[in-house]
């Protein structure tokens, strides 16, 4: 039984990254498909999709990594921040650049998972998932 979700995603994605693959999948969930959406439009990942195979019980999230032209890591490091046991939340106003702005927050907040850039931009707090630079 898996109790957290979101940290296996972060997982599977830092192992694939160390061993340069270039696509990962998981089990599919929102807030996954959230935050594949965020990654991307940080330009961490090239492209996310739901993917559905005949036979499978679920559906699987594929996400297609980014690599620097000479074979570089995109995604140096990735953590996650709120744990089951030890939620992080923090208010818009607390919300701190990651290494002055070369790396981002992942934010749950009540209008989606965002970016810490744009929570500060539209004054929302949330649930603090990784950190990604």
């Amino acid at each position: 039984m898996m109790t957290d979700p979101i940290a296996d995603m972060i997982t599977c994605i830092r192992n694939a990254v160390r061993i340069e693959r270039p696509r990962v999948e998981m089990p599919l969930s929102k807030v996954k498909c959230g935050l594949a959406e965020v990654l991307k439009r940080e330009g961490y990942i090239w492209d996310w999709r739901e993917e559905h195979e005949d036979g499978a019980p679920s559906k699987q999230l594929s996400i297609e990594l980014k690599y620097g032209p000479n074979g570089e890591r995109v995604i140096r490091h990735i953590r996650r921040v709120s744990k089951p046991g030890r939620r992080v939340y923090s208010p818009a106003t607390a919300l701190k650049p990651i290494l002055n702005g070369l790396g981002i927050s992942i934010i749950s907040t009540s209008r989606g998972v965002i970016s810490d850039r744009e929570a500060r931009q539209r004054n929302l707090g949330g649930e603090v998932l990784c950190e990604v630079w």
